[in-house]
């Protein structure tokens, strides 16, 4: 039995063109190996949990 309903392998493109920077409003890039939605404007990476981005910025790594 597959088990591709539980663990995703992407973000959904749709989902990507709609989300933007909770800090900046500004757009944000998909990092495949990283699994992260990053805001340059705000020097923040968002991580993706099972398939979900976690727009928190409590939860978002700092970039340098």
């Amino acid at each position: 039995m597959s088990d591709a309903f539980n663990t995703p392998t992407s973000v959904d493109p749709r989902l990507l063109e709609v989300l933007v920077c909770p800090v900046t409003r500004g757009v944000l890039t998909y990092d495949r190996e990283a699994n992260e939605l990053v805001s340059k404007g705000a020097k923040l990476a968002f991580p993706i949990r099972d398939g979900v981005p976690i727009m928190l910025t409590e939860e978002a790594r700092q970039l340098d």
